[in-house]
């Protein structure tokens, strides 16, 4: 990547594949957007550019590249894949990037110090990084394994499609407030009507939405 195609992302502003740093102070919270990069569609951190646009760039990008390289190797489990490159501003100024690739390992885990075994799961939302909740990782597992996922109508599915026939969509605890049946199998049918492309899930904080899924083949 040279300056011009970073000055375009710049411009492009901060979104589903774009996140800027200033600084990289703190490694571990930079490290949640690299997890929701690889846990979604990828994306480009640039270092260096502040969360209005202007390019400020760093005096000691060496410094911080150092911390954002000991930080991907020690802060994400399992490893992630990326490319990192130093962009030149003027004599005195840089930038660094570091594209993250879509992963095939995933989920991956941002971990807050290096002696944690596992830490927290993050997606890319828009221009924000969220954590995955549980339905959202049992997706993402399911996604990855390329498992078959068949499902059968039986009263649980018909009172939850009967509920969104009647609400544009619906979350976890609405549908366990509405059929009374039990938050574990009330994740069970929402994940798996969602694998079977009945449902779409929007994640969101703090608790995920389903919708009908309108693009479905089925």
């Amino acid at each position: 990547m040279d300056l011009r195609e970073a000055k375009l992302l710049v411009k492009q502003g901060e979104s589903q594949r774009i996140e800027f740093k200033k600084r990289v102070n703190h490694p571990d919270k930079v490290m949640r957007e690299v997890v929701a990069f690889a846990n979604s569609d990828g994306g480009v951190i640039l270092v260096g550019v502040d969360d209005s646009g202007e390019i400020s760039g760093l005096k000691h990008a060496e410094e911080d590249d150092y911390v954002m390289q000991k930080a991907l190797g020690e802060l994400c489990r399992p490893k992630i894949n990326f490319e990192s490159g130093l962009i030149k501003i003027d004599e005195k100024r840089n930038l660094l990037y570091y594209k993250i690739l879509q992963s095939e390992r995933k989920p991956h885990y941002a971990l807050e110090t290096a002696t944690q075994r596992w830490g927290k799961a993050y997606i890319r939302k828009e221009d924000k990084s969220i954590q995955a909740s549980r339905e959202v990782l049992e997706i993402i597992r399911n996604q990855r394994d390329q498992k078959p996922n068949f499902f059968a109508y039986g009263d649980e599915e018909r009172s939850l499609l009967r509920l969104l026939e009647s609400q544009e969509s619906i979350t976890l605890r609405d549908f366990v407030k509405h059929t009374g049946i039990k938050p574990a199998k009330a994740s069970k049918v929402l994940v798996t009507l969602t694998l079977t492309n009945v449902l779409k899930i929007i994640p969101a904080e703090p608790e995920d939405k389903y919708i009908f899924n309108t693009q479905s083949s089925n």
